[in-house]
């Protein structure tokens, strides 16, 4: 492993105490909750313009392989609540404010990843308000497609091999093929929050190592979370009514927690190719000095 590759790595992990980001992504979690419906009504809205049926209920049963078993069953409760009898307004009027709702996770986002690159942001709310709008549709709809390539991925595989006469092979190695692409989205959703949430100048493709670490950090702890909510941890019985909520939440906890380890990832290796500097996109105003001493 090169020297500085392992610098920025023993950076990264103390920049994850120094910057209490245990802490930060308990903070993120609560907005996250708070967008995390909104932003699933808003895509169900957009889903019911597409010619694919059933689209979103077979995305959600795709979620239901990284979120709680509980916490999904509270998800699709919540949303057979909202949705179907207000399908109407949701694809009118009230699609703006559910896309409105959504973006308070993406605004605390913004604040976080701030500090975890370890730079100032003066940036007034009529700036970064409208951004996080910005980023709760481009996100939004990146993980979209992400879901709809595992929903159709499958079919299309075996409808492509029937079609262009392909080879056996291709059907078998067709479901790799088509995990790597929605993963692959995933992280492009990932660096596109890196590249546009903090005030960090910066390249695109220099958001990519973080990305990737988030990305499998997340899948991950998902995998591992999961097994200790089969396993292990009963909230139901902690928690009563609760525990799907909790449940929830903590998902979203450790969804936090990843996408801040890729930022300073990000921001270390950014460190060592500047010689440590980091530049930002909008630089506070310099303070006038008055010298009242006549």
């Amino acid at each position: 492993m090169p020297v500085c590759i392992k610098d920025a790595l023993v950076e990264t992990y103390e920049d994850v105490l120094r910057n209490h980001t245990m802490q930060m992504a308990a903070a993120l979690s609560y907005y996250f909750v708070l967008s995390f419906f909104p932003a699933l009504i808003f895509l169900s809205a957009v889903v019911a313009y597409l010619p694919l049926p059933d689209l979103f209920n077979q995305a959600l049963s795709m979620m239901a392989r990284f979120l709680p078993q509980d916490s999904m069953g509270l998800v699709r409760r919540v949303l057979s609540d909202v949705i179907t009898p207000n399908r109407g307004t949701f694809l009118s009027l009230g699609i703006l404010g559910t896309l409105w709702a959504s973006s308070g996770g993406f605004s605390a986002a913004i604040e976080a990843l701030n500090i975890a690159y370890g730079v100032q942001d003066d940036r007034p709310f009529w700036k970064t308000r409208p951004l996080a709008v910005g980023l709760a549709i481009v996100i939004g709809l990146l993980m979209l497609v992400a879901l709809s390539v595992m929903v159709v991925g499958p079919r299309f595989g075996e409808w492509v091999a029937d079609r262009v006469h392909l080879s056996h092979l291709f059907v078998l190695v067709w479901p790799y093929i088509h995990w790597s692409i929605a993963i692959g989205f995933t992280i492009l959703a990932v660096e596109a929050l890196y590249f546009l949430a903090p005030n960090v100048k910066q390249r695109l493709r220099a958001t990519l190592p973080g990305a990737i670490v988030a990305v499998g950090c997340w899948i991950a702890l998902s995998y591992l979370l999961g097994l200790y909510f089969r396993h292990f941890a009963n909230f139901n019985k902690t928690y009563g009514t609760l525990g799907a909520a909790i449940a929830l939440m903590t998902w979203l906890y450790w969804t936090g927690f990843a996408l801040l380890v890729g930022a300073e990832l990000n921001c270390e290796l950014a460190k060592v190719s500047a010689q440590g500097k980091i530049e930002e996109k909008h630089q506070p105003p310099p303070i006038t000095r008055i010298n009242f001493a006549g």
